[in-house]
């Protein structure tokens, strides 16, 4: 096996295409790193805003999951939401501050790099995105909001974004599938 070394946090506003952008990269990483057997263990996908996030349970959350990361520190990690998510949800929801600065110093130690997918300001494209969520996920239907809503959710996430120091890359994912921005990533992590 290829030796591992990538940990991505990626990071964006509900419905701008994490997961997809994720499946890409996966796709890419986990053939490339897999060992051969019958596992599939080239790299692993955190999704680790399970509704703790803006709760009095997120800061926790966020150490135990550390706490996973470094113990896999030899893996490819992929991982969906994380600080970042949690203040920006401290903020919205709870309009508190979250100082994620030791957080980041141990993702930094583990060479961790930040993805944030971004959308163009298109209501309508928020709109069809979101009702694709509801179609697959009929639970969301209860926290949906007005694409108004998700536009902030991203002026806060580029404002948060000014404060971290791990390495960033910046991505319009407004076009899916776009191979293009896969190739961004990949130039990215060293791997083109």
């Amino acid at each position: 096996m290829v030796s591992a070394k990538h940990k991505l946090i990626f990071e964006g506003a509900e419905l701008s295409g994490k997961s997809f952008v994720m499946s890409q990269v996966y796709n890419f990483l986990e053939p490339k790193y897999n060992s051969g057997g019958r596992i599939l263990d080239g790299c692993h996908w955190f999704n680790c805003d399970v509704g703790l996030f803006g709760t009095a349970f997120g800061q926790a959350t966020l150490n135990k999951y550390v706490e996973i990361f470094e113990e896999l520190s030899g893996l490819n990690l992929l991982i969906e939401k994380f600080h970042i998510s949690e203040a920006v949800y401290q903020q919205i929801y709870n309009n508190q501050a979250f100082d994620f600065s030791i957080i980041e110093k141990r993702l930094a130690s583990l060479g961790a790099k930040i993805i944030l997918t971004t959308f163009a300001e298109d209501e309508e494209l928020i709109k069809k995105r979101l009702q694709d969520r509801i179609n697959l996920y009929p639970h969301y239907q209860r926290v949906a909001q007005e694409p108004r809503a998700y536009l902030h959710q991203q002026t806060v996430f580029l404002d948060l974004l000014k404060k971290s120091s791990l390495p960033v890359l910046l991505l319009d994912s407004s076009v899916l599938p776009n191979p293009k921005i896969i190739g961004e990533i990949l130039h990215f992590i060293g791997e083109q």
